[in-house]
């Protein structure tokens, strides 16, 4: 994984930030509407307005991605993160995200969120141990998305007590 790096989005790598989430998408739901927004004009979606979005490139091929998308000041959510099929279970989607992580910190950032689903459970493992945590229901708002079930968030700038994916109740105990 040495010879990974991440770097900001290039107008050149549209391409291949469509193609990646397609990939992931289609594989598990469908692509919506509110995809294809994002997914065809990142540029108008994502960037223009405030937010970032980072690329995992080896030998000059981008084999991942990771979106920040401005959601209000100093909020963003973590979305469009996909790594190619066979570069997978290498680490690559946790150096994305905390790639990310930083990034956002570096904006001035002072909550993350992100929407998955619970059938994504290596995913989901993922996220916990980045120091996310589910959104009680309450705070939950609806999603442009209808494949998204589980509701996150991780503030920045804070240190996080880590938590065992195993322990369901552990994830939900800090932020009820």
């Amino acid at each position: 994984m040495s010879d990974v790096i991440v770097r900001e989005f290039h107008p050149a790598d549209a391409d291949a930030f469509f193609e990646l989430n397609r990939e992931w998408i289609q594989r598990y739901f469908w692509l919506e509407p509110a995809d294809l927004d994002v997914l065809w004009q990142p540029q108008s979606a994502i960037l223009d307005t405030g937010g970032r979005i980072l690329m995992a490139v080896r030998n000059g091929v981008c084999i991942g991605c990771c979106a920040l998308i401005a959601m209000g000041p100093g909020e963003y959510e973590l979305a469009k993160m996909a790594v190619t099929p066979t570069e997978r279970r290498h680490g690559i989607g946790r150096r994305l995200m905390s790639a990310s992580i930083a990034l956002a910190e570096r904006m001035g950032a002072t909550r993350l969120y992100l929407e998955t689903n619970h059938t994504l459970t290596g995913a989901m493992a993922l996220y916990e141990s980045m120091g996310f945590r589910p959104l009680p229901k309450e705070r939950v708002t609806p999603s442009h998305y209808s494949r998204a079930d589980v509701f996150m968030e991780r503030m920045v700038g804070l240190r996080m007590p880590p938590v065992s994916a195993s322990d369901p109740h552990a994830a939900s105990s800090c932020c009820s």
